[in-house]
Order: C-alpha cells, then structure tokens, then sequence
C-alpha cells in the first residue's frame, strides 16, 4: 500500500483511538509504523526504534486535541495529573536513551509481553478492591517514573500503561481515560525530545530528526487531530466496562501481531 494512503488510514484510526480510550494512539501507530517503514526499505536495525519516536512524535499533537475536549467535559483529574507529570516527564526522557542501547528484538518482544499481560488484566472479570486509594507520594513517584519509562519505550503516549494503573486504584475509567489524555502531550513532548538527542546523527532516512520520521508525523498527526475529538465524545457515550473491554481487546490484538512479527 501506498505510504501516503497507509498514514492516512492509520492516522484516521489512531485518531479515534486516542480520543476514546486515552492512548495517545501509538498503540496502533507503532506496530502499523513498523509495517508502513518495513514495506519501505528501512534498515531492520532502525525500523522498531523510528517507529516508536515517530509514534511518540504525533502524539504531542494528538493528546492536545484529546485533552482539549476532555478539559471542556471537566473530565480530567487534576490531582492525579500535578502528581504524576513531572516523574512521568522524567522516565519518558530517559526511555529515548535506553531504547537506543537495546536490540530492536528486545524493545519490540518486551513491548509485546507487557501490552499482553495488561490485556489480559483489562478482559477479565478483575475488579479492584474498593477500599484500595491511590498510593503516597513516595509510591505515587514511583507509578509515574514507571509510566513514562515503559510508555516511551513502547512509543504509546502512557495510556496503555496509566489508565490500567488508575483502574487498579479505582479511579473510574471515563476519569482514567481523561487524565491519561492529559497527561500524554507532556510525556510525549519530552520523550521525543529524548529520541531526537539520541538519534541525532544516527537516522537512517532522509527528513529525519533524529529518530523521528518527519513524513509520517506529518501525515498522521493531521488526521488524529482532527478525529480525536470524535473518540473523545464516544467514550462518554460508551458505558464503562464495554470501553474495558473494547481497550482490553484492543491491546490483545496489537500485543499478538507484534510477538508473531517478532518470531
């Protein structure tokens, strides 16, 4: 499939994604991106690492569109969001340089494992223990460096990794969602930089900044943009554990395709 068409579709995707369920979309840009870049030529060696800080790249624009309309629905909690930013900053800057120093094999298996195991939590019939409140600041700290980390690692934009924690506290999903969207545009914003630093002199295609694929940032951000706020109106329309569900589902099929690229 033409590059031009393969973006356009995915980013109309993503971008309905990214609204309804607080990912940021990369959950979907990034192993498409791995297709898109393989089809394309790339070296092997840099197809997994561009695609995630391509992916992470086009959800700085994504998730202010998302947060946007989720701030005028006074969805976002805004407690949750000044505790975990500035950590959740942090590990997504360092994520960009240690995705650098590992095989393209380990980040891409890890990030299927990972996706895999939180699909699996989001299908079943687990519901947290009520009594169960979000933790101290020590333990707060300590969700948020690993947040960013693992989202930027994983090229995702931290809902795939925040909104199952937030769950897990029993913040309501719709909340989870929202905060998660919010919380993207910083956690994205830093983590690209930490893949540009990383990357700089090291891209394997012209229009590169650093690891970053200028092309395909422009081609999808247009389109996530404009159909984030679609995904965003649907999630409060969509009654809680259905949105679970088709998250969970969501995951499940991304997480599969990866590890049968990976074999």
């Amino acid at each position: 499939m033409d590059m031009i068409i393969a973006c356009t579709l995915l980013g109309i995707v993503a971008g309905i994604l990214a609204g309804m369920l607080g990912i940021g979309g990369g959950v979907v840009i990034v192993p498409a991106l791995v297709l898109i870049l393989s089809a394309q030529d790339f070296p092997s060696e840099f197809i997994v690492i561009t695609a995630v800080a391509t992916s992470l790249c086009t959800i700085i624009f994504t998730s202010i569109s998302a947060a946007r309309a989720q701030i005028k629905r006074q969805a976002v909690d805004w407690t949750i969001f000044r505790l975990w930013a500035p950590t959740v900053v942090m590990g997504s800057f360092l994520s960009g340089f240690i995705a650098a120093r590992l095989p393209a094999i380990v980040l891409e298996t890890g990030i299927a494992v990972f996706l895999l195991v939180i699909s699996v939590i989001m299908l079943s019939r687990w519901v947290p223990d009520p009594a169960r409140t979000m933790p101290g600041k020590a333990g707060t700290t300590g969700l948020g460096l690993f947040s960013g980390v693992l989202s930027g690692l994983a090229g995702i934009g931290g809902g795939n990794v925040m909104v199952p924690l937030m769950v897990f506290f029993n913040v309501p999903m719709q909340r989870a969602v929202a905060t998660s969207s919010a919380l993207g545009f910083p956690l994205a914003v830093v983590g690209t930089l930490g893949y540009i630093i990383s990357g700089w002199g090291r891209s394997a295609a012209d229009w590169s900044l650093g690891y970053v694929y200028l092309p395909a940032v422009a081609l999808i951000a247009v389109f996530t943009v404009l159909l984030a706020p679609v995904g965003v109106s649907l999630s409060h329309r969509i009654p809680a554990p259905t949105l679970k569900r088709c998250f969970g589902g969501l995951l499940l099929l991304v997480a599969g395709r990866m590890l049968f690229n990976g074999l």
